[in-house]
């Protein structure tokens, strides 16, 4: 990659950085429906283009890595190797997910406490969480019926996913609950895929009830 490429990536890494921060910021000064586009914009030194150039709306500020990690999931999926069990498949998506050399990952962490506060508190936020799981959720379903294409069948793939999710979620939420630092969250959220490792090893063996 040549240098001058380089360097422009960089600054428009910092600067949708800086957008994600100071909005942050301003929706927990003055509340999320209280600030306006141009408000971010100007307490980011850019323009509202440049804003939009980055993201849609408000909302997608708070949910700025949605994007990068079910892209990344859906990846990992479809890569899917030779004979690999889907535990192990789903122990690979959860590592794409927690990696902490992803850029989103790193930001997500350090902001986890303040976007948590900002969704419980705002019902339109919370909608729009609850709508993106259950959407995210039936795309990587799919495709992780379509990975295991005659191995499994879309109740045994939803189920999975659903167990695998489902841990990960309680687990952090009793972590949020606890009051524990942003890294301790993360590591709450790996002892959750540890847990439902377990019960995802039945679709290894074949112990599955018939109807």
């Amino acid at each position: 990659m040549a240098g001058g490429t380089g360097l422009r990536e960089r600054k428009k890494l910092r600067t949708r950085r800086l957008l994600i921060e100071e909005a942050l910021r301003l929706f927990e000064e003055k509340g999320f429906d209280e600030t306006t586009v141009a408000e971010i914009a100007a307490a980011a030194e850019v323009s509202t283009r440049t804003f939009f150039s980055y993201f849609v709306s408000k909302e997608d500020v708070v949910f700025f890595d949605t994007p990068s990690r079910v892209g990344r999931v859906l990846a990992v999926i479809a890569d899917r190797r030779p004979g690999e069990p889907v535990v192990d498949l789903l122990g690979r998506v959860a590592d794409s997910v927690l990696a902490f050399d992803a850029e989103d990952v790193q930001l997500a962490m350090e902001l986890a406490p303040a976007r948590l506060r900002l969704i419980m508190s705002v019902p339109a936020l919370q909608a729009r969480a609850l709508h993106q799981l259950f959407d995210v959720q039936r795309r990587v379903a799919e495709a992780l019926r379509d990975a295991y294409a005659g191995e499994l069948d879309p109740v045994e793939a939803a189920a999975a996913l659903g167990a695998f999710v489902g841990a990960v979620k309680m687990a952090l939420m009793a972590s949020r609950d606890a009051g524990d630092p942003p890294e301790r969250m993360w590591a709450a959220a790996r002892r959750g895929i540890e847990i439902a490792v377990h019960g995802l090893r039945s679709l290894e063996t074949g112990d599955r009830p018939h109807m």
